[in-house]
């Protein structure tokens, strides 16, 4: 049958997909079985919220394409992780059955759903056609970066496919991501050629090796400073002009810094209200620039000249190639008065007046014992609610892999969820999750599966009542 044929594609070197989450029902059973069949480690979560979150997550954390798998009327269940998905342009592959008899209470619009918060919605037309549909949603996930709704009618599950269908698909190969166009390259190197106190903050579209090594060598060809927004925390950890998270979580030395700048290039970024502190944090006389692939996102939030469509690592290369062949190298920012960075920049290294009592701790003195106790090489997912901040801002990080930041929603209850996706996507790294006690509830739906798998090794429930917390440790084996 269709269904479990898919195994084939999905699962074996056709796509090499290696991670499912789901919970099986009768609209996604055959399916879901031939993922296993095929080789497919398959997560079975409690709920399907819980499971869409996970996947997100663990596509996040692994730069996979991950895929959820539901049955027909319970895509409902998971659509707060799908449009969590949608609006963080994860890659994520969502696999619902479908039901085309408006007399059953199963039938819904599932494309209506999935395009109300962002995602795309496909199906398979026939049997014939099942393995290049399938292909055709798995190359929107993996070359867009969408989340993508594919949905399985169930009188088309049953048909039977052709013998030699898969070997005439083909396997799904990443694009290669283009560099600006030349006249916009030598517009950005021209504008950073004069630039005195640059500026560069890193966004989702600026993570990964790539975007990282490209953006520190342009960095250092024009004396930028490093900062990342909060989906980016830990791309540049440990550089030594890295000034740490732009936006709302800034350090009090990050925010006069950017403020400082008279020119801001976001990388990746969307340079929206949070990165930009709703605009504070960005000096009245700024050259605000803005680089990356979306076209839609550019100038959206806040008006940038000039814009520049194209991969953030391939662009920051080609600038610095063209700075170089013209023999310019300057400190810029990077001045002998800010060695003080180094000490400085964290808000650990800020002062501040504890206000713990015998009965409560100060939130920002227990993020430091925690930054202190808890192993450096570790992933931490944060829950979303007013506690938020102190792990955001406190807790450090090796890198971008290691912080699961799902909060583009602003959905309570998805921490815990994120933090199981996290710790599969980096299983050698010791997990952490923030949440609060309100989120218990929203959360159970995960706590079955972190027991079972034991995978989060340190979670930290929050109780916020006026400014400080009580805090509960729970430590799983």
């Amino acid at each position: 049958m269709a269904a479990r044929s898919l195994r084939h594609l999905i699962g074996d070197a056709t796509l090499g997909i290696r991670r499912a989450f789901g919970v099986v029902g009768s609209g996604n059973f055959h399916f879901t079985n031939g993922l296993i069949d095929g080789g497919v480690q398959f997560v079975a979560a409690r709920h399907e919220g819980g499971a869409a979150t996970m996947a997100d997550a663990y596509a996040r954390m692994s730069g996979e394409v991950a895929v959820v798998s539901v049955h027909q009327g319970c895509l409902t269940n998971a659509i707060t992780g799908i449009g969590e998905a949608a609006k963080s342009r994860t890659p994520l592959l969502v696999v619902s059955g479908e039901t085309a008899d408006s007399a059953s209470n199963f039938y819904m619009d599932q494309d209506g759903l999935a395009r109300s918060v962002g995602a795309v919605s496909l199906r398979l037309r026939s049997a014939a056609t099942a393995l290049a549909d399938t292909r055709a949603a798995y190359a929107l996930a993996l070359r867009d970066r969408r989340t993508v709704l594919l949905n399985l009618p169930l009188h088309i599950q049953s048909e039977t496919l052709e013998r030699g269908q898969l070997a005439s698909v083909d396997p799904v190969a990443a694009l290669a991501r283009p560099q600006a166009a030349p006249q916009s390259i030598e517009a950005l190197a021209e504008l950073l050629k004069t630039a005195e106190r640059p500026v560069f903050i890193a966004g989702r579209g600026g993570r990964g090796t790539a975007a990282r090594a490209a953006l520190l060598a342009l960095a250092d060809d024009v004396g930028a400073l490093l900062a990342e927004g909060a989906v980016a925390k830990g791309l540049f950890a440990g550089q030594p002009w890295a000034i740490d998270v732009a936006g709302g979580f800034s350090s009090p030395l990050t925010a006069e810094l950017i403020a400082g700048a008279d020119v801001v290039v976001g990388r990746g970024s969307a340079l929206n209200m949070w990165t930009t502190g709703h605009g504070r944090l960005l000096g009245k006389d700024v050259r605000l620039v803005q680089v990356g692939l979306d076209v839609e996102a550019i100038g959206r939030n806040r008006t940038v000249a000039p814009g520049i469509v194209g991969d953030v690592a391939a662009t920051a290369q080609a600038t610095s190639e063209r700075l170089r062949t013209q023999g310019h190298r300057r400190r810029g920012y990077r001045t002998p008065q800010l060695q003080r960075i180094d000490a400085a920049i964290l808000w650990r290294d800020t002062p501040y007046d504890d206000t713990g009592t015998t009965a409560k701790i100060d939130p920002r003195t227990l993020s430091i014992v925690l930054d202190d106790l808890i192993p450096t090489d570790r992933v931490v997912g944060v829950d979303s609610g007013n506690f938020m901040g102190y792990p955001s801002m406190y807790l450090r990080v090796p890198d971008e892999n290691s912080f699961a930041f799902t909060q583009a929603f602003q959905s309570i209850g998805l921490g815990l969820a994120t933090s199981i996706g996290t710790a599969l996507a980096q299983p050698g790294r010791f997990p952490v999750v923030i949440g609060g006690p309100c989120r218990e509830g929203l959360s159970h739906a995960s706590h079955s599966l972190l027991c079972a798998e034991a995978m989060v090794r340190l979670r930290v429930v929050s109780n916020l009542e006026d400014f400080p917390c009580s805090i509960n440790c729970i430590c799983l084996p």
